[in-house]
């Protein structure tokens, strides 16, 4: 098996000092940096108004150490005022220096200490709301879909399965980049940081409840790990995972995925058959592609079809789920439907298409 790296890899699951946490989804994305800063401009500024009014006004106070007050002494007095600290050294002497401390000064100490305070207690209030929000996620999280990268092939997988309906408050995306996190979350979905090699952050996408499973890393040996741990915290879960090279595709399925998609060869594949009839491979693009042109579904078999031969309904069928088989169209087994069959079928796409999510593995015969 050709697994580039393998050591790498291992050496960074045994690393503790990665950090991991859940980032839930927000509707106006904020810069605190940004906002500190602001703040901090603001609290300077009443600091500068606050010195330049002292100044001007230096002849009514009195400075213990020398009687006179310079501009120097205006900013001192300015910062122990503004701050409460009020050492005393430096008063206001006149009637008109007092009122400006009354009418001027005063609402200023007040408006510094609001900017500064006011920071603190947002930031608390914040981190209070963002750890109830995690809390109150967590207790309402079930049956969700886990997605492991949010590269190409991860961001066109959640496509498709929002495409049956599935919230997006319902899909975790798991990835090791904090920016693509933060790309995920800015496109509503929960975003968790880590490496998901390690239990601890596949737990913190509360992988042990979820329905299904999209393993879509850049590599195929990392893709390995994430199956074994995923399958291991999650026994029941539909594991679908993609992987470079057909030749690793086995050792996936050995390591718990249900399905395995190979991209390089199946990009391959979609080359050749572009070469050998460009028609065909319009086709096929056509039906990779969601929501446009042609879809393939699959759909409960009504009653009206019940008893009649899958080439005579109206829709293309492609396959016959009955049971946990998987049969052809042409398969002698389903001359006739039944009502409990699902039918795999290729139909326009429309704004009400839906392909309805599969709950257990299907093998092929």
């Amino acid at each position: 098996m050709k697994l580039p790296g393998h050591d790498a890899i291992a050496r960074q699951a045994d690393e503790h000092l990665v950090t991991h946490r859940v980032k839930l989804p927000k509707k106006v994305v904020e810069r605190p940096i940004r906002q500190v800063g602001t703040r901090l401009a603001m609290a300077l500024l009443v600091l500068v108004v606050t010195v330049v009014i002292v100044y001007a006004d230096r002849e009514g106070y009195h400075d213990n150490a020398d009687g006179s007050v310079d501009l120097l002494d205006a900013a001192y007095y300015a910062t122990v005022t503004l701050s409460t600290t009020g050492y005393g050294d430096i008063t206001p002497v006149s009637d008109a220096a007092r009122l400006t401390n009354i009418f001027v000064i005063t609402p200023l100490r007040v408006l510094f200490l609001i900017i500064l305070v006011g920071t603190t207690l947002e930031v608390l209030t914040e981190r209070t709301r963002e750890e109830w929000r995690l809390s109150r996620w967590r207790s309402a999280l079930r049956d969700h879909t886990v997605v492991v990268g949010f590269g190409t092939k991860g961001r066109s997988a959640i496509q498709t399965v929002c495409a049956t309906g599935l919230k997006k408050q319902q899909v975790v995306v798991v990835d090791p980049s904090a920016k693509v996190i933060d790309a995920a979350t800015a496109d509503g979905y929960v975003g968790v940081v880590g490496d998901a090699t390690r239990s601890e952050v596949l737990k913190r996408a509360e992988v042990q409840r979820a329905r299904q499973i999209i393993i879509a890393t850049q590599r195929d040996d990392t893709a390995v790990l994430v199956a074994l741990t995923a399958r291991q915290l999650n026994r029941g879960a539909k594991i679908v995972a993609a992987v470079r090279e057909e030749e690793n595709a086995p050792l996936l399925r050995q390591s718990g995925a249900d399905a395995v998609i190979t991209s390089a060869s199946a990009a391959g594949r979609l080359l050749g058959l572009s070469v050998l009839s460009p028609a065909a491979g319009m086709v096929m693009e056509d039906l990779i592609q969601q929501g446009s042109g042609l879809d393939i579904v699959e759909r409960p078999v009504i009653r009206a079809e019940a008893g009649r031969s899958p080439r005579e309904i109206d829709d293309l069928v492609v396959s016959v789920v009955r049971g946990h088989r998987v049969l052809g169209y042409d398969d002698p087994s389903v001359e006739t439907l039944q009502l409990t069959d699902r039918l795999i079928t290729i139909v326009r796409a429309t704004p009400g298409t839906r392909v309805t999510p599969d709950t257990k593995p299907l093998p092929q015969d």
